[in-house]
């Protein structure tokens, strides 16, 4: 459980998959026309059915909408011909009333361009307190990925770190509903133009586009002949795979590989989540479409060694590469990247739980997106390629018993506390993790990247 108009980003992602989309969304009110030529099916360079399977796994298993539910739905423009399918299709499962919140990147781009930087330190607290409400009141959230996740590379990296940090603190009544479980969500990608040309520069406009969104369908489990069944399936083995780690009760993770020789502490109490879970609302959903992560929260202080990240980030608009840090004591006390080092280290700067972890997850090398070869710039998409962790907040409902219900004791169990959750990738071919009990035993858990006991 995901930056100016990017995924990733809580809950698993979340945050990432759920916190870049959320706390880099612009609402906007629209003014004049929208083109709507290029809404329409017949001028979409894919199979426009495709869209009404999407809208029903991301309702139906994302969501698992219930019958006199509010549904928030935040979207760029460019995605109408999908938040109309997943409107009627709420509607057609009971919801009362669906809210849409469009953003655009020129207006989100207007506003680096030409606004003063005393503007960037703020941000519409009224709207995220209007959302934070909604949620207690079990409001359903539904995020859609679309836009250019590099929108915001050619602006002032201070200036758009500026804005993040205003716009993270001023999100976090909202945040902590998500970060809390407190209702069911879900993300779920639409293949914009510009992310397409991202992913494949050397094709036509229409031709990336439909390559995109191929592989989002395939991704995404809806290209089959029983979408419904094929994500039961799925759920089946990450369920496994959660249980078989909550079974070890492992006090730490130890991974090798190229450039990484790290200890990760487990929170007292974790518990190992994966795709479906349980919000407080007593409604069971999958908050990240896709998903084939296995996720727990780390202890905060408890996380020591060198990593290196095995793909790029893509934070508030900007790809940073090669990032590499020292951990000592659970937080960060070097780092560097080879590109977008700037964002990094203004990223680690927000707060003071930024420099700490607040996610381990586990995804095997082989997983579909890994196996497509492809490097999405999307983290709701990256992160499921690859293991990962999370910089930032924790998940309260990745521990046992009540521990999660209780600021204090979330914290007391090595649970860290930040505005942030941004996930970054360190997986690969060549990554071996051990468990290792509280007595020192080790049990190998993954070798060349994938799980060991499988």
């Amino acid at each position: 459980m995901v930056p100016a108009n990017i995924p990733r980003g809580m809950m698993k992602k979340h945050l990432c998959r759920y916190c870049e989309v959320f706390l880099g969304e612009v609402n906007t009110r629209l003014s004049g026309q929208i083109s709507m030529a290029v809404l329409r099916d017949e001028d979409l360079p894919f199979d426009a059915k495709m869209l009404d399977r999407l809208a029903e796994v991301s309702i139906r298993v994302g969501l698992n909408l219930q019958p006199g539910q509010d549904l928030i739905i935040t979207a760029p423009v460019e995605s109408l011909p999908l938040v109309r399918r997943l409107a009627a299709e709420a509607y057609r499962n009971g919801a009362e009333i669906v809210t849409t919140m469009l953003s655009d990147d020129e207006l989100a781009l207007a506003r680096f361009r030409h606004a003063s930087d005393e503007s960037l330190d703020r941000a519409p607290n009224w709207m995220y307190e209007a959302m934070g409400e909604a949620f207690d009141n079990n409001t359903a959230r539904l995020a859609i990925s679309a836009a250019n996740p590099l929108l915001l590379s050619g602006q002032d990296p201070a200036r758009v770190a500026r804005a993040g940090k205003s716009m993270s603190i001023a999100a976090k009544p909202a945040m902590e509903r998500i970060t809390n479980f407190t209702t069911n969500w879900n993300i779920v990608s639409y293949p914009g133009l510009a992310w397409a040309k991202q992913v494949f520069p050397d094709m036509s406009d229409d031709e990336a586009v439909a390559a995109l969104a191929e592989a989002i369908f395939s991704i995404s489990r809806i290209d089959n002949d029983d979408p419904m069944a094929a994500w039961e399936s799925h759920q089946e083995t990450l369920t496994k795979r959660q249980r078989w780690l909550n079974g070890q009760d492992f006090h730490s993770l130890h991974y090798t590989a190229p450039g990484t020789d790290l200890t990760i502490g487990l929170a007292d109490g974790h518990e190992w989540k994966g795709g479906a879970s349980t919000a407080t609302n007593g409604i069971t959903c999958t908050p990240n479409i896709p998903t084939e992560e296995v996720f727990t929260t780390p202890h905060g202080q408890r996380v020591d060694g060198i990593v290196r990240a095995t793909k790029p980030l893509v934070h508030q608009g900007t790809l940073i590469d090669g990032i590499e840090v020292r951990f000592e004591g659970g937080k960060i006390v070097e780092a560097k990247a080879d590109e977008g080092e700037e964002v990094f280290l203004q990223l680690l700067d927000i707060d003071e739980g930024a420099r700490r972890l607040g996610e381990v997850a586990l995804v095997p090398h082989s997983s579909p997106i890994s196996a497509s070869g492809l490097l999405f710039y999307n983290t709701l998409y990256d992160e499921n390629a690859s293991c990962h962790i999370a910089l930032g907040q924790c998940y309260s409902k990745c521990f046992r018993g009540d521990i999660g219900k209780d600021p204090e004791a979330v914290v007391k169990a090595g649970g860290n506390a930040s505005n942030i959750h941004v996930d970054w990738m360190i997986g690969s071919g060549e990554l071996d993790i051990d468990g290792i009990s509280k007595e020192g035993k080790k049990t190998p858990v993954m070798r060349k990247g994938e799980w060991s006991y499988e």
